[in-house]
């Protein structure tokens, strides 16, 4: 495990520059789930996510010297952003390596931060790679993103806070990517109150710490898929899972229909924008992914809030899909005057609120002088959809429906 005077010592440093996010009760949770469910709103943090806590603690433990020489570090997403706001911060020179790929909105934000950013590989292993390529010839310090002792310390910080607010968890739920984050905040509950559990949550499309932790040794994955890509891990940290194993009760998977559930839900009723990784540890919860009694006092972490939107989106419309808020059925008309309108005065009738008309009388599926009518409904519910159903049937109209 880090020391706990060593996480003790991390919150020295960080605690001047970073936010102390709210640990609160998420009461429409809690209800819905039977427990009492505490959120650490890390996506509320400086840079939206919790990075900042490691990557400002490691480069306060370097030396003058070092720092002088800069800092280094290969990320895609919040790794890079609290490596270049902690180097601003110093004064110091920032170089972050990402991918080619990535999107422009992560290497303008980053460079706005103060950081150079230069852009290699395919992936990010190749990123990271280079990165090592570039510490090394340029004498440059390399911020890794979770194996390393100093970034770990400062990712428990956050177990700190947690328990100065809430002295009396139960079980404690994190989100695993290279398990920094879960190495951090185990070691400083399983020292500050061993009783408390501690369950890691890895994305099914990366599975690579959750195998390593059934088999007690490093197995890393061919690749990785996920929604939640700040936890989308391809490989295993030996270090990493070794202090899993010393702090960890049990690591569970969620996959990314269940993730994305959570992202809607803590949107939509809990008023919180939150990234794919930082959704797992409530769709573990919302999923019964592990057992817990009715009068559990759980805490988990939101660990990022920097989704990408137009991901975000399209979560939010397979959401409303889902849940009978939108219906899309096509029809197909004759292509004559009124046969619309006619159409139209059914779903009136049936209160649909029309969003969208797309209208096709070009595909060769068709008959001549018919025409494909697409409608976007939005609906109140399953009993409500099925009023519409009804209506069109007896109105005479056959129909599809996407789903």
């Amino acid at each position: 495990m880090i020391a706990l005077s060593d996480i003790v010592q991390a919150k020295r440093r960080v605690s001047p520059i970073i936010n102390s996010t709210p640990f609160a009760k998420a009461l429409i949770l809690s209800d819905i789930v039977g427990a009492d469910v505490y959120l650490k709103k890390e996506n509320l943090q400086l840079t939206g996510a919790y990075k900042i806590r490691g990557a400002y603690n490691k480069i306060a433990s370097l030396s003058d010297e070092e720092r002088a020489r800069g800092v280094i570090a290969a990320s895609a997403g919040n790794h890079a952003q609290g490596v270049a706001y902690s180097a601003k911060l110093f004064g110091i020179r920032a170089v972050i390596v990402m991918p080619e790929a990535t999107p422009l909105l992560k290497v303008t934000g980053t460079k706005e931060l103060g950081a150079e950013v230069i852009l290699h590989g395919d992936n990010y292993d190749e990123a990271f790679a280079h990165a090592q390529k570039v510490a090394s010839e340029e004498g440059m310090s390399f911020i890794h993103p979770f194996e390393d002792d100093a970034v770990i310390a400062g990712q428990g910080t956050i177990a700190l806070e947690m328990l100065d607010s809430v002295n009396d968890l139960d079980i404690v739920v994190v989100p695993i990517g290279g398990g920094g984050l879960i190495s951090g905040v185990g070691s400083a509950i399983k020292q500050l109150d061993p009783k408390i559990k501690v369950i890691g949550v890895t994305a099914k499309g990366a599975p690579a710490m959750f195998e390593s932790f059934q088999a007690k040794c490093v197995i890393n994955s061919k690749s990785v898929r996920s929604i939640a890509d700040g936890i989308a891990v391809r490989d295993t940290s030996e270090k990493n899972l070794k202090y899993i194993l010393e702090c960890v009760d049990e690591i569970v998977q969620v996959d990314d229909e269940e993730i994305a559930t959570a992202i809607l839900f803590l949107l939509e009723r809990q008023k919180l924008v939150v990234e794919g990784g930082g959704a797992a540890g409530v769709a573990a919860i919302m999923h019964k992914k592990f057992n817990y009694g009715p009068n559990s006092k759980i805490g988990t972490i939101l660990s990022g809030g920097n989704i990408d939107v137009q991901t975000l989106s399209v979560i939010i419309e397979k959401g409303l899909i889902k849940s009978a808020r939108k219906m899309i059925i096509t029809v197909t008309l004759v292509d004559k005057p009124g046969a619309l309108m006619r159409l139209t005065d059914i779903l009136r009738d049936a209160n649909a609120n029309i969003i969208k008309i797309d209208y096709d009388r070009t595909s060769t599926t068709l008959s001549y002088g018919d025409a494909n009518i697409t409608i976007t409904l939005e609906t109140k519910g399953k009993e409500h959809q099925e009023e519409v159903r009804q209506k069109l049937t007896k109105g005479g109209y056959k129909f599809s429906e996407t789903f």
